[in-house]
């Protein structure tokens, strides 16, 4: 009987987990390790922060439901990965043995790495967590009472840009059904090279899309920008031309900031000498496998990728839902191939399907494969992406309890857009 951990009780854990007890029967040993007893919906936080959503209806107590397919779980943060003698640590002192072992950490939040930044030592908001969001939506509502500049955008080295497009005009909408939004300036400022770049050097027209946006909600936009620094009030950002030069330096001023931060791999993965690149995100192969120590597996954010093109200021690659659907299923497949003695086969088809919600409305973006050339680059604009993207969330949250493994984005969300047959 081989035992199977899984370190990460999110996205990409917890699917991880359900597939490999489908594709593995209950002959082998499954255990989730989670840096606490919840699995929260990520992508809904951006609602969280303004009100919209309350943690209970984006999270789902994770052990009940896994102990229902013979799944043990251990809420706790792993500490330490011994790679060569296959065992983890947890918070706890806990040591558990394992026989393969899939990262699916998610990413460290970098706020360390501007002064001023952050929702803990800094002066910024955060809807990376179910908790910075909570703290978030606290903090917004005492600016309510006092409204003024808002600052919205990602920093250098960011890959996730879809929540940063989203907050900013989620606040716009709920801004002018409270009647507020004539009091409130907004800036969008990015270390994307142009706006609806988002990591991805764009898809299909993003740009004009995006921009088209934000000039209808009155959002202003600075690209190009490496921010320097927090203030309690404002930030310093340096804008820099196609070349990397810098060009001039702006002080925005703001009473409410949320900036996506660059990420890197959490402490414990970054630790392990040849897991991991500078950063501390987990090297793989083609097979999810990492080069170094072959019964390691990774999917996620925590996986490293190469950025897609060479930018001014730097900006990382998104890890989306569907790619990460697809990684976690190659390795469950794989894992399985390698406990039947086989050579691993299965490989990730890394296609980006984005449901950007903005309030009253939506885009959807989709690109196969993420990263250019692409067979098919498509977006759209409407009210249905924001229905899409409630249904989204309902549909996930009931995966989370029936431990359904059914692939949501290519038989569901692609078929609902009606791309399925273009890939």
């Amino acid at each position: 009987m081989a035992h199977i951990i899984v370190i990460g009780a999110g996205i990409g854990g917890m699917s991880a987990a359900y597939e490999l007890r489908g594709e593995l029967g209950n002959s082998h040993r499954i255990t989730v390790i989670g840096d606490g007893p919840r699995f929260s919906f990520n992508p809904s936080n951006p609602w969280l922060a303004v009100g919209w959503r309350t943690p209970p209806q984006i999270q789902v107590e994770v052990g009940p439901y896994l102990a229902k397919k013979q799944i043990e779980f251990v809420p706790e943060a792993a500490t330490a990965i011994d790679a060569a003698g296959k065992r983890v640590t947890t918070t706890s002192g806990k040591i558990l043995d394992f026989d393969y072992l899939v990262i699916c950490t998610g990413p460290r939040l970098a706020f360390e790495e501007i002064p001023g930044f952050g929702p803990i030592n800094g002066h910024t908001q955060s809807i990376c967590t179910t908790d910075h969001a909570s703290s978030a939506w606290v903090r917004y509502q005492e600016f309510l009472k006092n409204p003024g500049p808002i600052v919205i955008g990602a920093v250098a080295g960011a890959s996730c840009f879809g929540p940063a497009y989203e907050f900013a005009m989620i606040l716009d909408a709920d801004l002018r059904k409270r009647k507020l939004r004539d009091k409130v300036p907004m800036t969008y400022v990015t270390s994307e090279p142009y706006v609806g770049h988002m990591g991805l050097g764009g898809v299909g027209d993003s740009k004009g899309l995006l921009e088209g946006e934000f000039r209808q909600r009155h959002i202003k936009w600075l690209t190009n920008c490496k921010v320097r620094e927090f203030a309690a009030d404002k930030l310093v950002a340096v804008e820099h031309n196609d070349h990397g030069e810098a060009l001039r330096e702006h002080e925005v001023p703001f009473k409410f900031a949320m900036l996506m931060p660059a990420f890197t791999g959490v402490a414990a993965v970054a630790a392990v000498e040849g897991l991991c690149n500078p950063r501390g995100f987990t090297l793989i192969d083609e097979f999810q496998r990492n080069p170094k120590f072959p019964y390691i597996y990774s999917a996620g954010v925590c996986v490293a990728i190469p950025p897609v093109e060479k930018t001014p200021i730097p900006v990382g690659t998104p890890k989306t839902g569907f790619m990460i659907e697809s990684m976690v299923t190659a390795i469950v497949h794989n894992i399985k191939s390698a406990i039947d003695g086989q050579e691993p086969k299965a490989k990730a088809t890394w296609n980006a399907i984005c449901l950007a919600d903005m309030g009253d409305t939506g885009a959807a973006f989709v690109a196969i494969p993420q990263i250019p050339p692409r067979n098919v680059t498509w977006a759209k604009v409407g009210k249905w992406v924001h229905l899409a993207k409630i249904a989204f969330e309902k549909y996930f949250l009931a995966k989370m309890k029936s431990g359904n493994t059914e692939p949501i984005y290519e038989k569901y969300v692609m078929k609902a857009l009606g791309i399925d047959k273009l890939k």
